[in-house]
């Protein structure tokens, strides 16, 4: 008999972005909460028997009782039992979320959450052996005991972990890291078919055996995430283990260095942000780099003020972006009296490279636009 399910992992629920407005961070929210109920539909239409979900499905233990109401919610809509491995992020400590009132009052039948390392049968045939966190900061990573203690599975086996892999990290002795070489000898020994590894938030195949796979986050969350917004479909058949990808996600996350020398430049990376689709639905993280006129700075300037109404966040370095005045910028502006003579006095300011020097331009791009709009 074969088996099939879906993995998943680091939902986080509850996570908050410093640099979202009030209506972004609720649409963000939301769009969190849909991919649960997206999971469950992929779980049903693949004919998972069951999921798995590899720690972290809250931020914290300390997220308000709306965020576990709504996740419970989104729970009951999906078709399939779902067995939560708790992880650093909501450990099984003294205020663990999963023994809130309000978590038992809402939890679906379906959702089983593993509370210590003994086995559990979620489809007759299969054995789930999760390694939940007790707390946040424990001895060793949960799973090196059950690594240590399993011995050859008599019946396909399911490792179901969380954590960071050595071979990620420069801290490579830290307990609380999982080891490479200790997961592959379980699926070499027969202690496990299969590992499951929630943590990373790209999802990733660990080693050449295709056994041992991090599920990502199903929900893209930072620009640094190479492969989120998905989940995996597991396959287990006579021996045998297939792995497959499916986009659940919504959201992305752009990071991109431009750099910007002329007015070309700048007019090219305006037609760039005009390109990008899904706005409403895309962080953008930009580092501008170059030396440009004040006239290409300004078009610059209107670019991104025209991208953040419409993008769900853009995040500007602009520290590397290097502004420098020339004659046609100041010709442009077809000043004079007292405003040219204003403008002769910035111009030295700036020349002078003193302390003053970024104001004096941030003055004269203020002249240049009010210039342009006929103000």
């Amino acid at each position: 008999m074969g088996f099939r399910f879906l993995q998943t992992g680091d939902w986080q629920l509850g996570m908050t972005r410093h640099y979202f407005s009030e209506g972004t961070q609720e649409r963000y929210s939301q769009a969190r909460f849909d991919a649960i109920r997206t999971l469950g539909q992929i779980a049903e239409q693949e004919q998972c028997h069951f999921m798995l979900v590899c720690g972290d499905i809250f931020e914290s233990n300390q997220v308000n009782r709306s965020t576990v109401a709504r996740t419970m919610e989104a729970l009951k809509e999906v078709r399939v039992p779902v067995y939560i491995v708790p992880g650093n992020h909501d450990p099984l400590d003294a205020a663990s979320v999963y023994d809130s009132s309000v978590f038992d009052e809402k939890k679906p039948e379906n959702v089983h959450v593993i509370r210590d390392t003994v086995p559990v049968q979620p489809v007759e045939g299969l054995e789930l052996v999760g390694t939940p966190w007790l707390s946040k900061r424990p001895a060793e990573n949960p799973a090196a005991d059950a690594l240590r203690s399993l011995g050859e599975a008599e019946i396909p086996r399911i490792l179901a972990a969380h954590g960071g892999l050595d071979i990620f990290t420069p801290d490579k002795d830290s307990p609380l890291l999982l080891q490479i070489a200790d997961l592959e000898a379980a699926v070499r020994e027969g202690k496990a078919q299969y590992v499951a590894i929630g943590d990373r938030h790209s999802a990733t195949r660990i080693g050449d055996s295709n056994r041992i796979w991090y599920a990502g986050t199903p929900e893209t969350t930072d620009t640094d995430e190479v492969n989120s917004g998905v989940a995996l479909i597991v396959d287990i058949d006579d021996g045998a283990v297939s792995v497959s990808e499916v986009p659940v996600g919504r959201w992305t996350f752009v990071h991109r260095q431009v750099n910007l020398d002329s007015d070309e430049d700048a007019r090219s990376f305006g037609s760039w942000l005009d390109g990008l689709e899904k706005k409403e639905t895309t962080v953008l993280k930009l580092d501008l780099t170059g030396s440009v006129t004040l006239s290409a700075n300004g078009t610059i300037e209107d670019e991104l003020a025209s991208a953040r109404d419409v993008f769900a966040a853009v995040i500007v370095d602009d520290e590397e972006l290097f502004v420098v005045p020339d004659d046609e910028d100041f010709a442009d502006m077809g000043l004079s009296g007292f405003a040219g003579r204003t403008v002769d006095r910035l111009r030295e300011t700036i020349a002078d490279e003193g302390e003053e020097a970024e104001s004096a331009k941030n003055a004269l791009m203020l002249m240049l636009r009010l210039s342009r709009s006929g103000v």
